[in-house]
């Protein structure tokens, strides 16, 4: 092995940015336990680290003291959630991504207007089951072409669809086609509900397929954008493998190798990227290069509450 590749954009987004500042500046506000229902974002790193500032993660709203405060995690919540903090006087702050926030209203909006509402997603997702949690009925879920064809619906007429945001472009444009196909008046929103990041991250690692003979995708097992880089990836006949840190690396894949190309998930810190990058020095690489595709420079607003906490 010579040389690292390193795809860029990698990394960190806006809303997973804004989604931790939320959390440590609540820790530095108001004082530990702060209470976040469900994963902030999805990195072990990450949640590891803040639940040792005195974070407290709880996956239902049932294991939060009444009266305490609680943050929503980056992925969102269903309406119901809402209605259940509100109803045990429980202080929320939320940290849901405004990308997801935009999916919502568009859902709430086209349910208002009598549209049948179709998601593309992943069934058990957070951010899926935030989304489908907005509206009472008629929503229906598909993850695949197949979905589609199978699909049942009481108005073909008058049917409208969104997506989740860490889907495979590739992957949500097929079935985007296929709904076309079936439903030829079927709404969808002006341009598909994939995240900036997640687009400009898999990008990336369309031209790291160029130069490499092996990619390192840095992420959680439960990151579906970090999952959907690896087998992108794959799709160019790239050996891939999703790794939560250096120590997941396998001296096997190395093999043989002349180049590695280096990316994470949107939900991975640096710090992760750079123990990689020096653990692979030491097996000889002597040469690093960034691959380029697109600068970003997006950042979210902070909620209201928050804003003269930060520095």
């Amino acid at each position: 092995m010579k040389k690292i590749y390193l795809a860029n954009p990698r990394g960190f987004c806006a809303g997973v940015d804004r989604a931790i500042e939320i959390v440590e500046l609540s820790l530095k506000r108001y004082g530990a336990p702060i209470y976040v229902r469900h994963e902030i974002v999805h990195s072990r790193h990450v949640v590891d680290s803040l639940r040792e500032r005195g974070a407290v993660f709880v996956e239902e709203l049932h294991e939060v003291p009444d009266g305490a405060l609680v943050i929503f995690s980056a992925h969102g919540v269903a309406k119901e959630v809402w209605q259940e903090a509100r109803q045990r006087n429980v202080n929320v702050i939320d940290a849901t991504c405004p990308l997801v926030i935009k999916v919502h209203n568009e859902v709430n909006r086209d349910y208002d207007h009598a549209y049948e509402l179709i998601l593309i997603g992943h069934a058990g997702h957070p951010e899926v089951v935030g989304t489908l949690g907005q509206i009472p009925d008629k929503f229906h879920l598909v993850s695949s072409v197949e979905d589609v064809e199978r699909l049942r619906v009481e108005n073909p007429e008058h049917l409208s669809y969104v997506t989740q945001t860490t889907l495979s472009v590739d992957e949500c444009h097929e079935i985007v086609e296929a709904l076309n196909r079936r439903f030829p008046g079927i709404k969808g929103p002006h341009q598909e509900d994939i995240c900036y990041a997640t687009q400009n991250r898999q990008n990336a690692v369309k031209e790291l397929a160029k130069f490499v003979d092996l990619i390192l995708v840095i992420g959680s097992p439960n990151s579906s954008n970090s999952n959907r880089l690896r087998e992108l990836a794959e799709r160019f006949a790239i050996p891939a493998y999703l790794i939560d840190s250096y120590e997941d690396i396998r001296s096997e894949w190395l093999q043989g190798v002349e180049s590695v190309g280096i990316t994470a998930g949107a939900s991975a810190p640096e710090i992760l990227v750079t123990e990689v990058v020096s653990y692979l020095k030491k097996l000889g690489a002597t040469e690093v290069e960034e691959l380029t595709v697109i600068d970003e420079n997006v950042e979210f607003l902070l909620p209201k509450e928050l804003v003269a906490g930060r520095k």
